[in-house]
């Protein structure tokens, strides 16, 4: 019996690798990107949902330069991958995020806030804003229904390989 349970054990975590490889970026850097994304879309919809437009605020002035950074990042990943289609790709991947994260809030119903409220404090008790992307990668915020970095759908790659052309 008790091999039997450790089978099923090991099968489960084989099974379960393919899922979490998925989700990882072939760079830190695109990864950290999406995460820091992922921390701001977090906070964003907890400000919205939760009336906390001040925490909100004081975090975006606060790591204001490390945000824009983190948004330059994001950019040059979907001009890389989307070429002309970036922006409309970049949009939709950040739409997407906070209908993700929004729905997440909705599952936890009156949970939501008193759950997901301590983070900025947490966020802007850090030491400098060199810590943020640590910060995020610790907090895990990436929805599981998105998938980031995921290989580029082959309508992107033709689109991407005719924009290159052009120039």
């Amino acid at each position: 019996m008790r091999r039997l349970t450790c089978a099923v054990a090991a099968l489960g975590m084989l099974s379960a690798q393919p899922v979490l490889a998925a989700r990882q970026c072939s760079s830190q850097a695109d990864q950290s990107a999406f995460e820091v994304q992922s921390l701001r879309s977090e906070l964003m919809v907890l400000a919205t949902s939760c009336h906390t437009d001040e925490q909100y605020n004081a975090f975006i002035h606060r790591y204001q330069p490390a945000l824009q950074g983190n948004e330059r990042a994001i950019d040059a990943y979907f001009q890389h991958r989307y070429g002309r289609a970036a922006q409309t790709e970049h949009d939709r991947f950040v739409t997407d995020l906070a209908n993700a994260i929004s729905r997440q809030g909705s599952d936890l119903g009156g949970d939501f806030c008193p759950r997901n409220g301590m983070i900025f404090n947490e966020a802007l008790s850090l030491e400098n804003p060199s810590e943020l992307a640590d910060f995020a990668a610790g907090k895990d915020l990436i929805p599981a229904s998105l998938d980031i970095c995921a290989p580029m759908s082959s309508s992107a790659a033709t689109t991407r390989k005719a924009a290159a052309k052009k120039k």
